[in-house]
């Protein structure tokens, strides 16, 4: 059996799928890929994801692309503990979750302020005081919604972590380098126990991708 996962450490995308795949065991090689560099992705990789971007996953010749498609497939094709909930609710759940963080979450939190207060200042532009705000506002609408949908559940959705957990957790750790984001972020002490607990695992430990990253 031959797992590749194609991408790069710091993305949050790629760093989900690892999480997947180190949750339920499976050995992989990770092979890097520059979707940045000049010219572009090349066309080797345009051919196992013809929109550039990361991450693609192979598995003995089953190509995949998009992360909660290879994420669901990696729960499904190998043993280990299951990732997706028990429950047709709680899979309803889960499946809002990794919505909400795909299209609000990442925007705000990772592409809002990280970006404007660390990733863009690390290239030698100025901080981005008002995109840093406005990323504040919008991952204040994310932390109400994801209090809410978690209700008095020990993970996101359930008893145990699922991939509504694990899609968010990337996207949380960029956030909480920002010493903004973490004066937001004490403001959700309900969250506090379950980030804790992530954070501990052996997946979220060996799958880092900077010192700074939780």
């Amino acid at each position: 059996m031959t797992v590749t996962l194609y991408g790069e450490t710091y993305s949050v995308y790629v760093r989900f799928a690892r999480l997947a795949l180190v949750e339920k065991g499976v050995a992989y090689d990770l092979v890097p890929v520059d979707i940045f560099a000049d010219g572009g992705p090349t066309p080797e990789h345009l051919q196992r994801q013809p929109f550039g971007k990361i991450p693609a996953f192979n598995h003995d010749g089953f190509g995949l692309y998009e992360t909660l498609a290879i994420t669901r497939y990696v729960d499904e094709a190998f043993d280990g503990p299951a990732l997706l909930p028990s429950s047709a609710k709680q899979r309803a759940r889960m499946n809002q979750i990794t919505a909400l963080v795909d299209s609000y979450v990442y925007r705000s939190m990772v592409w809002g302020v990280y970006t404007g207060a660390i990733s863009e200042p690390n290239e030698g532009l100025p901080r981005d005081e008002e995109k840093i705000a406005d990323g504040l506002v919008r991952s204040a609408t994310c932390l109400d919604a994801l209090v809410e949908l978690r209700g008095d559940a020990t993970w996101m959705v359930c008893d145990r972590p699922t991939l509504a957990d694990f899609s968010l957790a990337p996207m949380l750790a960029y956030f909480l380098a920002v010493p903004e984001a973490r004066e937001l972020w004490n403001t959700y002490p309900s969250l506090h126990t379950w980030w804790d607990a992530l954070t501990e695992r052996d997946s979220m430990v060996n799958t880092k991708g900077w010192d700074f990253v939780a």
